[in-house]
């Protein structure tokens, strides 16, 4: 992370903190977890001031940030949280990526930075509700003893940019009130926060933290951290979905130059999805990456597919349609408002529609890696990118059996997570490897795992495919009178512990529009067999029915002769407040025909009947924003020229617009990838992508030059962005193919297509 404090060549700084109490830096060797040393030993360089919060006799604030980044921008959006309500001066504020926080209690983990997590959006109103608290008591500190010191009332004094200053301009740093504000006692009630009119740094664009050293090449990501001289581990893992190892020749492996052994991995039996390695596998212990990589390749080994493999998705495709025909299935109904039944009896018109989705990877840029140091019975150490530091927590603790104290998570910069990182499938192997018993050479060295992109791509945690069958009931004025959506997938909570009943929360959202807005509506989900696993991509309970019901409702538009846009205004209706049972509700109908119009009139829809391109839209809410796309592209020789993209989104207060903005483009772009050129597939049993060539990430030439964006002004509390410019962009891409081909007469063979691959 960018500024980096290096006290020598072999010192680092360690935080360890509570929101309730002030932060603490203690100094530790790379050879050797310490417990921290009296803040005596630090000199009078550094002090505290509140949670989170480290100022130096220079000036410089060092903010640690609590929840994983792995591209999202989330160091530099906490980081302004927490500065914004300091006052402090940016262009001296560095930013440190704080590990895990835990200490013991009661014989339990107290998590004491609060909730770490990256994913589904939550970082950003998370923080919103508890990291102004931090940057307001240390400010509340700051001027207590600016007041001391100049003997006056506090609140005579203001923060502003660093400073403690009077209202005759007298004015002291930060810097030099930081030691005598760390004698004060916290007050006894919050110190209140700043108004909104105050704000200087929340609501206006700043570049990422680590913007400069990643372009640069000298961002450490957790790829290149190391502890001391590690063993190299790679592994060769069953490719078949419940299978076993057939046979393997560990030594021709262990012949290979540089390789010190060859280990068994056994998946730990009863663990929840998520929380122990995946499958069956064989690690390759050597010097460097070559040698394993080689001893990989010697081992020559075979696998065997269990009793009953896993099934190609066309066959799971046809045991949805099975299902959805048999009267004796019974689904879970997520949610049943009026009768479909009684209101398909009084339609003036019915239309159905179906609608497949392959399986997805997560594909990101950095894959999983893990190190750890385990020193037995006194401490381990374990290095990973991931989106959940307490999941990591639970495994390493699960499998050594260490007291909260005796284990340090470390979390550095991660290259892309999308969900993908809130599995510790990773670490639980890099564990496994560390507990083994190996080669006194090797013993008690450090463990780093790593995967190829082979391996990821093979045994990932994907979204599931899924099918959607959807009916409508149209009545005498066009209007949506009941409506009725079937979907069928494996559930992404299975194996997790979730109950039967409740299944479905991976899959849809029971309030997602158009519910609330047809007086009879009805939700009903089928589980699906697989043995792959599954799990969180980018947002996936709203991503995938959304493509459906965005899709089918341009279509239900097109039957009756109506411009999608006005079709989807008159369904919001009058601007009101639907209840909403998940994260962020209620449901604004106003907001979002807001952003539905700003989209429109960005890509000029008053075209959108003459226009021999084709015009589409869609919309979304996602964990408490709104988000519209409006995509133009034009039919060629070889398909689809994509012209331009809008994407509006309403997150309510944009904490950094230029990081919101970056989120939005780079969602929208992975979108549209996805919908361009992306499944994975199962034949005999197993996966068969292996890496970029036969699972395209979509290069410049197909996707539009820019992403053009507008990010609506609010004064509501901000939501989470991460995942918000996904949902909405790949039924906009299909909506406007859908029109460009039913302008040229041949509408059905590309939108099935294109159906099909979504």
């Amino acid at each position: 992370m960018s500024g980096e404090v290096r006290l020598s060549r072999r010192r680092f700084l360690k935080y360890a903190a509570g929101t309730a109490g002030a932060l603490v830096i203690g100094v530790g060797t790379v050879g050797a977890v310490d417990r921290p040393p009296p803040l005596g030993l630090l000199g009078d360089a550094w002090s505290q001031v509140g949670p989170y919060l480290r100022i130096a006799a220079d000036g410089r604030i060092y903010i640690g940030v609590r929840d994983p980044d792995n591209g999202e921008g989330t160091a530099t959006s906490l980081a302004r949280i927490i500065a914004e309500e300091l006052d402090a001066d940016w262009s001296q504020v560095i930013v440190e990526p704080l590990g895990l926080g835990i200490t013991p209690g009661n014989g339990q983990p107290n998590f004491t930075y609060g909730r770490q997590r990256s994913g589904d959006a939550t970082s950003i109103p998370a923080a919103w509700a508890d990291l102004r608290q931090a940057g307001a008591l240390g400010r509340w500190l700051l001027l207590q003893a600016a007041a001391r010191r100049l003997g006056l009332p506090a609140d005579q004094l203001r923060g502003e940019n660093g400073f403690a200053i009077t209202a005759d301009g007298r004015r002291l740093s930060y810097a030099d009130l930081a030691s005598t504000a760390a004698t004060i006692d916290a007050p006894s009630t919050p110190p209140p926060l700043k108004s909104s009119d105050r704000y200087r740094l929340v609501g206006q664009p700043a570049g990422d933290v680590d913007a400069r050293a990643a372009v640069t090449g000298t961002l450490r990501y957790a790829f290149d951290e190391t502890i001391g001289d590690p063993v190299i581990a790679v592994l060769a893992r069953c490719p078949y979905p419940g299978g076993t190892l057939d046979g393997a020749d560990r030594e021709a492996a262990k012949k290979i130059p540089g390789v010190y052994d060859v280990i068994d991995i056994t998946p730990e039996a009863g663990q929840p999805a998520g929380l122990a390695a995946q499958a069956p596998a064989l690690a390759v212990l050597a010097r460097d990456t070559w040698s394993a990589l080689s001893g990989r390749a010697a081992l020559k080994a075979t696998w065997k597919a269990g009793d009953e493999p896993e099934p190609a998705t066309s066959a799971l495709e046809q045991k949805a349609l099975e299902a959805f025909a048999d009267e004796a299935v019974v689904p879970s109904t997520v949610r049943n408002d009026g009768d479909v039944l009684a209101a398909r009896k009084k339609a003036a018109r019915a239309l159905e529609a179906t609608y497949f989705q392959p399986w997805i990877a997560h594909a990101t840029a950095e894959t999983p890696n893990c190190v750890v140091r385990l020193d037995p019975d006194t401490s381990v150490t374990v290095i990973a990118a991931t989106q959940s530091p307490r999941q990591v927590y639970a495994v390493v603790q699960r499998m050594t059996g260490f007291r909260p104290e005796q284990i340090d998570i470390q979390v550095p910069r991660g290259g892309g997570g999308f969900g993908r990182r809130l599995e510790a499938d990773y670490v639980a192997e890099a564990m496994a490897i560390a507990l083994a018993k190996k080669p006194d050479e090797i013993r008690n060295r450090p463990v780093k795992v790593l995967w190829t992109r082979d391996d990821d791509l093979a045994r990932d945690y994907y979204r599931p495919m899924a099918v959607h069958r959807l009916n409508a009931s149209l009545d005498r004025k066009k209007a949506i009178a009941g409506w009725h959506q079937r979907m069928a997938s494996p559930s992404a909570l299975a194996g997790r512990g979730t109950p039967e009943n409740r299944l479905w929360q991976s899959e849809l959202v029971a309030d997602a529009l158009p519910a609330g807005l047809v007086p009879n509506f009805r939700s009903d989900w089928y589980p699906l067999p697989s043995k792959l696993q599954r799990g969180e991509w980018r947002g996936s309970p709203h991503v995938t029915p959304t493509f459906a019901s965005e899709s089918f409702i341009d279509e239900l538009a097109h039957a009756v002769k109506a411009n999608p846009l006005d079709f989807r205004l008159a369904l919001l209706g009058d601007p009101r407040q639907l209840p909403y049972g998940g994260r962020g509700g209620p449901i604004d109908t106003a907001r979002m025909a807001n952003v539905l119009r700003l989209a429109a009139d960005k890509l000029d829809w008053s075209r959108w009947l003459r226009s021999e391109n084709g015009l589409g839209i869609a919309c979304a809410y996602v964990f408490g924003a709104y988000v519209a796309h409006a995509v133009e592209v034009a039919p060629t020789n070889d398909g689809i020229d994509i012209r331009r993209v809008v994407c509006v989104a309403d997150v309510g207060r944009a904490i950094n617009p230029l990081g919101l903005e970056a989120q939005l483009q780079g969602a929208t772009m992975d979108a549209l990838s996805t919908a361009l050129n992306l499944a994975i597939t199962v034949k005999d049993g197993k996966v068969q992508q292996t890496g970029f060539r036969d699972y395209p990430i979509a290069s410049t030439a197909p996707l539009p030059y820019e992403v053009e964006t507008v990010i609506v002004s609010s004064a509501a509390d901000p939501s989470g962005a991460s995942v918000v410019g996904v949902p909405s962009a790949a039924p906009a891409l299909a909506n406007a193919v859908f029109r460009a081909t039913a302008v040229r007469v041949r509408r059905l063979p590309l939108l099935r297509e294109l159906a099909r691959l979504r």
